[in-house]
């Protein structure tokens, strides 16, 4: 079956922080001597060219900048660095374009700056409103900074600068207990961000606290946490839409979407990884940007770490992986569009996972089930 092509969105990988948090699994690199901005954008825009032969004349739905943390970097550069790929690809009108950033003082300033850059949503790491919770995991802004970054961008939104913003949000801190996760949110909500990423705490190999774990709360305190969250956050108007994504109604991040429902991605910038339909070889590639500044920024090798070819054996557990994330109904039609695949490949699956109330199936659809949200590595298993 032939396959067709899905949305494109691009992301750009700005690997620097000001210092590297305990929990941190993602490629950021604390700032040492000064960060080569300048050096980077160009590099950056060099990266694209590359990729530019795999998506011609496709345009793009969304771009996010992401970290690290995008902040470090100057409204100026943030400018050059959008400039620059709409010089090289077709946008569309409405593109939705996300930056990380941090509540520091220094950060929060620029975000006016950020928005006349072209940035149209804001995600703000905000992690915990609690000093002491804050302190623990790192961070380097205080309670204040996080309020008064929120209170920022919800003034842009309100003068319909900014289209939306995101806030940050973890829970299962150290020693964290119930009262004090729901505190976080209620001053969350209070803050009325369009969108929530409210996502528990997870001790993850090669960080800070996988060499040195700090006490979590137990199963029972982690579990009633996300039950009296849920119910708080839906009392308020958000919708969940994804298992860590909350938002009110159309403000979900179009970005991820476009990540969980199987769709095309550029990625550029250090350890960026990318996804990519060639219709015309049957092929779905998947690449990665070499991770590391100095091997990055080094033009003798190039930008590629890898680029390999999805088999059709690993398909459709790449198209349930990402596309079971959402709560929403899945067209089954998208299957065979986005992997090429008929669907007698995963009938025997979709019918155990029926079977064993993980799905419902209708003529158009499949709709996990809350109980296979809750068992959501169980249903994945029966596709690989």
């Amino acid at each position: 079956m032939a396959l067709q092509l899905p949305p494109l969105a691009l992301y750009i990988h700005i690997p620097w922080c000001i210092e590297k948090c305990p929990y941190c699994d993602f490629n950021s690199h604390a700032v040492k001597q000064g960060i080569p901005e300048q050096e980077y954008i160009a590099h950056l825009l060099a990266d694209l060219d590359q990729d530019l032969a795999l998506v011609s004349g496709r345009s793009l739905s969304s771009i996010f900048i992401g970290g690290g943390t995008p902040s470090v970097f100057s409204a100026a550069g943030i400018g050059q660095i959008l400039a620059g790929v709409k010089q090289r690809l077709r946008c569309d009108a409405d593109m939705e374009v996300t930056m990380e950033a941090n509540p520091g003082t220094v950060e929060a300033e620029r975000f006016a700056g950020y928005v006349a850059a072209g940035v149209t949503r804001f995600s703000i790491g905000v992690q915990s409103f609690q000093t002491a919770q804050l302190k623990a995991l790192g961070r380097i802004h205080d309670s204040n900074e996080a309020v008064n970054a929120a209170q920022l961008a919800g003034s842009l939104l309100n003068s319909r600068a900014l289209q939306s913003f995101n806030l940050d949000l973890m829970h299962g801190l150290p020693q964290q207990d119930i009262s004090g996760a729901l505190a976080d949110l209620q001053q969350a909500i209070a803050l009325a961000p369009p969108h929530l990423s409210w996502y528990q705490l997870t001790i993850e190999p090669n960080t800070a606290f996988a060499s040195r774990p700090p006490v979590l709360p137990p199963d029972d305190t982690l579990w009633d946490i996300q039950q009296q969250g849920l119910a708080l956050l839906q009392q308020h108007g958000y919708q969940q839409y994804e298992i860590s994504a909350y938002s009110k109604p159309g403000q979900q991040c179009r970005h991820n979407l476009n990540y969980w429902r199987y769709g095309d991605y550029l990625g550029i910038g250090c350890g960026a990884h990318g996804k990519i339909t060639l219709p015309s070889r049957n092929a779905i590639l998947r690449t990665v940007k070499i991770k590391h500044p100095k091997g990055y920024m080094d033009i003798s090798r190039g930008y590629m770490d890898s680029r390999e070819q999805v088999t059709a054996e690993d398909r459709p557990f790449e198209f349930f992986m990402n596309r079971f994330r959402l709560l929403e109904p899945c067209p089954i039609a998208d299957f065979t569009a986005y992997t090429g695949l008929p669907l007698s490949s995963i009938s025997s699956a979709i019918a155990q996972a029926e079977q064993k109330q993980l799905l419902t199936v209708t003529d158009s659809h499949w709709q996990i089930t809350d109980h296979g949200a809750r068992y959501l590595n169980d249903l994945l298993t029966l596709f690989i």
